[in-house]
C-alpha cells in the first residue's frame, strides 16, 4: 500500500511539474514601435496582464520608431526561441522580410495596432493581424462632427453653409492615418454638409507637434475662420485643444469654441470632454485588441484552437475590434 502510494505521489509530482512546465514553455516576444506612445501603453498594459492570467511570459521590446532597431529586436527574440512574435511594426510596408523570418523559423507572428497588406499576411499560414477597421473610426469622428454642426447653428461661422476644418494627420503611410482622414470628410459629406479643407498637416500622433502645427495655424488662418479640426488620434486632438486655447478658445466662452474630435480614448482626452475642451472622440479599443493579440498568440504558440479563445477569426488571419463614438460624460 505505501509502495503504491508513493508511486502516485511521484505520479502527481511528475504531472504537476510538467503542467507547470507547459505553461511557462510559451514564451512571446513582443515588439512596439514605441513605448512613448499612450495608445500603444494602454495595449502593453492589456497585452502584459493577459499573458499573466494565462501563464504565459512575454518580453516587450521598444523599437524607437526605428524599423532597423526593430528588425535586431525581431531577430533577438527568434534566436532567443521565442514561441511567438507579437509585431507593432515601425513600418508596415516593411513587414515583409518580418514574415519571412519567422515563417523560416517556423514561428507563428501576429501583427497589431499596423496591418500589413493582405498579401504579405497571406504569404505565411501561421500570420495573424489583430486590430481596428480605420475606416469605421473615420465615419466615427466625421459623424461627431456632422451631427454637432447640423445641431448648433453658430458653428457656421461665415454662414456659407460649408464645413471650414483643419485635419491633424498620423504618421504618413499609416493605414490609420489615410483611412480616417479619407472617411471622417465622407461621412460629412454623407450627412449633407459640404465640408471645405482649409489647413492640414502630419503630426505623427504626436502632441507636441499636433500642437505646434496648430499655433501656426491659428497665426496664418485665424482661430476665428475654423469650424472644426479633425485629428486622426487623441493626443493630437490634445495639441490641437493646447494652441486654441493659447489663441483664448475652448476655455468655456461658447463664443470663442470650436470643436475637435480625436480617436482613441484615452484618459486626457476624456477628461478633456469633460471641461468642455474637446467635442468628442472614438474608442479605439486597446484593452480588447490586446487580450486578444495575446490569447491568439498563445493558441498559436500551444497548438490551441484559434476559434475558441473569445474573439471571432475571420478569413482566418483577422480579429477585428470595433470602435465606439464617445461624447462627453460618456467616460469608457
Amino acid at each position: 500500500m505505501r509502495k503504491l502510494f508513493l508511486i502516485l505521489l511521484t505520479f502527481l509530482l511528475i504531472f504537476s511539474f510538467t503542467a507547470f512546465a507547459n505553461a511557462d514553455e510559451i514564451k512571446i516576444g513582443a515588439c512596439i514601435y514605441r513605448f512613448n506612445d499612450a495608445f500603444m501603453l494602454r495595449f502593453r498594459n492589456a497585452m502584459g496582464d493577459e499573458a499573466a492570467k494565462l501563464g504565459a511570459k512575454i518580453e516587450m521590446a521598444d523599437g524607437r520608431d526605428d524599423q532597423t532597431t526593430q528588425n535586431e529586436q525581431i531577430e533577438n527574440f527568434i534566436a532567443e526561441g521565442v514561441n511567438v512574435l507579437i509585431i507593432n511594426p515601425v513600418d508596415r510596408m516593411a513587414s515583409q522580410p518580418v514574415i519571412d523570418k519567422a515563417k523560416s523559423a517556423g514561428i507563428p507572428v501576429v501583427f497589431i495596432n499596423r496591418e500589413p497588406a493582405s498579401e504579405m499576411l497571406d504569404s505565411y499560414e501561421k500570420a495573424y493581424y489583430v486590430g481596428a477597421k480605420a475606416e469605421e473610426s473615420g465615419i466615427e469622428a466625421g459623424e461627431l462632427i456632422a451631427e454637432y454642426f447640423k445641431s448648433h447653428p453658430e458653428a457656421d461661422k461665415n454662414h456659407d453653409g460649408k464645413l471650414q476644418f483643419v485635419m491633424l494627420k498620423g504618421q504618413n503611410g499609416h493605414q490609420d492615418m489615410i483611412l480616417r482622414s479619407k472617411y471622417s470628410v465622407e461621412a460629412i459629406k454623407n450627412a449633407g454638409i459640404e465640408p471645405v479643407e482649409i489647413a492640414s498637416a502630419i503630426a505623427n500622433w504626436d502632441k507636441l507637434q499636433a500642437m505646434n502645427i496648430m499655433n501656426g495655424f491659428a497665426m496664418s488662418i485665424g482661430p476665428e475662420n475654423i469650424e472644426a479640426v479633425i485629428a486622426n488620434n487623441d493626443e493630437m486632438a490634445l495639441g490641437a485643444v493646447e494652441a486654441l486655447k493659447n489663441s483664448d478658445y475652448n476655455k468655456g466662452d461658447k463664443d470663442f469654441y470650436i470643436p475637435v474630435v480625436g480617436v482613441d480614448a484615452n484618459a486626457s482626452a476624456l477628461d478633456a470632454m469633460d471641461k468642455g475642451e474637446m467635442l468628442g472622440t472614438v474608442l479605439n479599443d486597446a484593452d480588447n485588441q490586446g487580450k486578444a493579440a495575446v490569447r491568439l498568440a498563445n493558441a498559436l504558440a500551444s497548438g490551441g484552437d484559434v476559434k475558441s479563445i473569445g474573439y471571432e477569426v475571420t478569413d482566418n488571419k483577422y480579429i477585428w475590434i470595433p470602435y465606439q463614438k464617445v461624447t462627453r460624460g460618456e467616460k469608457k
